[in-house]
């Protein structure tokens, strides 16, 4: 503020309380657009190019109580609806998709010997666990041979993938390109183990690095696709993985659910994986 701003301002009250009120306000003004500008930071900085950005705040951090009725209002309508798209969403692509389901299913069985689904073990909500099913990419009992090529590993830290892993089979690289493999999890959204969309669900080894606060991921069903997916999945190590999960949950809305979808159906169609 110049000398006559504040000459101005003392003339009005004559003892420079109107000088304190305006600068208070300038205060609370720099540390509103400071909270904001660096929480924006945190999360769209771990996000890639092109794909789904989270929004940022638009007011100060709630206090512990209006965190606690935001929660209370998002487990109610909100989520109910959530439940309700996963549920009529879920069994209308299993109907509309149900021969693509068994020419996969079928080429799963005459390319390699093995069952045709993976089942493996995830951390679902509020740190439960349960089997998660895929089509089967790999040959049989490729779990045992991954400690002898974990040297290999390409995946961003805290996770395990190898481009041209040996153990993959030829439908299985087909299916791992379009996706396709994840459709066998329609099922879970449909008993209400996962959802469409949310945080994804780990493996145990990789949900024991998550501690603290951080584990708040586990209130939502773990998603088929999500923030993660779209934007890079392994290639975004698991610190950086949190910190969107965060972001997902503090502004989750049903919109934000119709965008990462729509996002997903555009990986899947141009062939780019998830």
């Amino acid at each position: 503020m110049d000398s006559a701003q504040t000459g101005s301002v003392k003339s009005m009250d004559g003892n420079g309380s109107a000088q304190a009120g305006l600068r208070g306000r300038s205060t609370d003004t720099f540390r509103r657009h400071n909270t904001q500008s660096g929480r924006d930071r945190h999360l769209n900085g771990a996000v890639n190019g092109g794909a789904v950005a989270l929004p940022g705040p638009t007011k100060l951090p709630e206090r512990p109580a209006q965190r606690a009725e935001v929660d209370r209002k998002r487990s109610g309508f909100a989520m109910a609806t959530k439940r309700a798209i996963d549920l009529v969403g879920a069994l209308l692509l299993i109907v509309l998709l149900s021969p693509l389901l068994l020419v996969i299913a079928l080429l799963v069985r005459l390319d390699s010997p093995g069952p045709i689904l993976f089942r493996q073990r995830r951390i679902g909500r509020d740190g439960r666990g349960f089997s998660m099913l895929k089509f089967r990419t790999m040959v049989d009992g490729a779990d045992a041979q991954k400690a002898m090529l974990w040297h290999l590993n390409q995946a961003a830290e805290g996770l395990f993938k190898i481009d041209g892993d040996p153990r993959v089979t030829r439908v299985g690289r087909w299916l791992r390109a379009t996706s396709l493999d994840e459709l066998p999890q329609l099922l879970h959204a449909v008993t209400g183990k996962m959802s469409l969309v949310g945080p994804r669900p780990l493996v145990p080894e990789e949900d024991a690095r998550i501690t603290g606060a951080n584990r708040r991921r586990l209130q939502m069903r773990p998603g088929m696709t999500g923030v993660w997916q779209v934007n890079g999945a392994s290639s975004i190590p698991i610190d950086e993985m949190v910190v969107l999960d965060r972001g997902y949950l503090e502004d989750w809305s049903l919109w934000l659910d119709c965008r990462l979808l729509a996002q997903t159906a555009s990986h899947v169609l141009l062939r780019r994986g998830l």
